[in-house]
């Protein structure tokens, strides 16, 4: 069984069934860290179960007629190799302040009032992004999301597409929740986002923000949906704007401030880099990628635009400008948005350089619960590599990239088929033949694959297309010269 072919399939449920039927263990829980990317410490929740025990919950899963494999799929793991009484604290300090652990809720919809950012910190979250303030009104269209899918699924979408702009409170009503929230919870991080037309209108906000008591301010440029012009990513999009607006900001408030860029360019260094120039405390990255989706239920009244895209699909991008944000020739430190869902994507931005991040589309589809597996993963990932504080990964992979013109190109990486996975559906062959370089030979009586060495590239497009997980690499060793 691929336990998390398996594991996707569940519904992550609501008040569980399976573990209401249980009663020894909670297996929706084992289930949603495996989900979310720690298997291993799954067993953890289910530890007391007898066979039993699972088959009754199984029974009472709720996805007829084909119920989640609940047995065979706790069954089929091992036992951790890291024991949890050696998981490492999470605690960072991002722009001198301190945080209990580098997971935040990203200015948007996840954060709008009082009892969801208090319902997500009782659950562990560390600081959050207020959903970003203006003296302007906003009225929200309806509907206002859109999502990409597999094949016609549902719910488990990749790509999400949002049509909203900012809050729709009065301004005072923000403030004076942003100041309940730091009294009522001193230790987490309030940070106010906020957005003004012109200088008078940041300088205004930003005092509101600060004699409110948040912790720091960030400045909105990248939001790619505004009404109003002289707002969002048209600004981000212009150094001498967000120069003059970052300046104005800092020079009127002592607490830190942090600029917030769009993706919406083509070098997110150049704007950036008139921020630092101006005092930004921080970076944050990115906003949502402006998008177009065609789905005839996401109309507004028989109207469609360009809006803000974002989810799981954008990963690698936000990663690549995070990375030359980290490699401007001005160090600052960086706030990572974009993709994250569980802690290995967040431990990539931490890799990059980013002291903290933010997430928002996830937990609109999960629910602010998915901060237990963003903090286990990352602890169980320092355990298992003897880290001790997290500052220490911070940037960690930054020397390994290169301009593409120094990267090795006189040695290869052959891929290998193993006959015990592999099943023999083909799919490798396909590939090879009709997108890489007919490197691969089916055999349609054994309906067995073999790699053709002399032909062979080392492209592993292969090993990415095959469904069995079956094809691994070799050592890499020096290319064959051309006689």
């Amino acid at each position: 069984m691929n336990i998390y072919e398996e594991a996707s399939r569940c519904l992550l449920c609501q008040d569980a069934p399976c573990t209401k039927a249980c009663k020894t263990g909670d297996p929706a829980r084992a289930i949603r860290a495996i989900r979310f990317d720690n298997h291993k410490p799954a067993l953890s929740w289910v530890k007391a179960c007898s066979d039993a025990d699972l088959e009754r919950a199984e029974q009472a899963c709720i996805l007829h007629p084909w119920p989640i494999r609940i047995k065979e799929l706790l069954r089929s793991i091992t036992p951790d190799d890291v024991e949890d009484s050696h998981y490492p604290a999470l605690d960072i300090t991002f722009c001198g302040i301190k945080c209990e652990n580098p997971f935040f809720l990203a200015s948007s919809a996840v954060c709008t009032n009082y009892e969801m950012v208090a319902h997500a910190f009782d659950a562990g979250w560390a600081g959050m992004f207020y959903k970003t303030i203006c003296m302007q009104e906003i009225k929200e269209v309806s509907p206002r999301f859109d999502a990409m899918h597999n094949n016609a699924t549902h719910g488990d979408f990749y790509g999400f597409r949002n049509m909203e702009q900012l809050s729709e409170n009065p301004v005072e009503e923000d403030f004076k929740i942003l100041h309940q929230l730091k009294w009522n919870y001193p230790t987490k991080v309030v940070i106010a986002s906020i957005m003004g037309q012109n200088e008078e209108e940041w300088i205004k906000l930003a005092k509101m923000a600060e004699e409110a008591g948040c912790d720091a301010i960030e400045l909105n440029f990248s939001c790619p949906q505004m009404k109003y012009k002289g707002m969002g990513s048209d600004v981000g999009q212009s150094p001498e704007l967000v120069k003059a607006y970052t300046a104005c900001v800092k020079s009127s408030v002592k607490i830190p401030v942090i600029s917030k860029m769009t993706p919406n360019i083509t070098h997110i260094a150049e704007p950036a880099e008139a921020c630092v120039e101006a005092g930004a405390d921080a970076i944050s990255a990115i906003n949502t990628i402006k998008s177009v989706t065609m789905d005839m239920d996401a109309e507004v009244a028989g109207q469609r635009t360009v809006s803000g895209y974002s989810g799981r699909a954008v990963r690698p991008i936000a990663l690549r400008h995070v990375l030359e944000l980290a490699q401007m020739p001005k160090k600052t430190e960086l706030s990572g948005v974009g993709g994250i869902q569980t802690w290995r994507d967040a431990l990539e931005f931490i890799q990059l350089g980013c002291g903290n991040v933010q997430v928002c589309t996830a937990v609109m589809q999960y629910g602010y619960r998915i901060i237990d597996d963003l903090k286990l993963g990352l602890q169980r990932y320092m355990a298992k590599h003897h880290i001790t504080h997290l500052q220490e990964l911070v940037g960690e992979q930054l020397p390994s990239f290169m301009n593409p013109d120094h990267l090795d190109r006189n040695t290869i990486i052959y891929p290998k088929i193993d006959k015990e996975l592999c099943i023999g559906c083909g799919r490798c062959e396909i590939s090879c033949n009709d997108g890489g370089h007919q490197a691969i030979v089916f055999d349609k009586e054994t309906r067995q694959p073999r790699i053709v060495g002399t032909k062979c590239v080392g492209c592993h497009l292969c090993r990415l297309v095959c469904p069995m997980g079956a094809i691994g690499v070799t050592k890499r060793i020096p290319k064959k010269k051309n006689l």
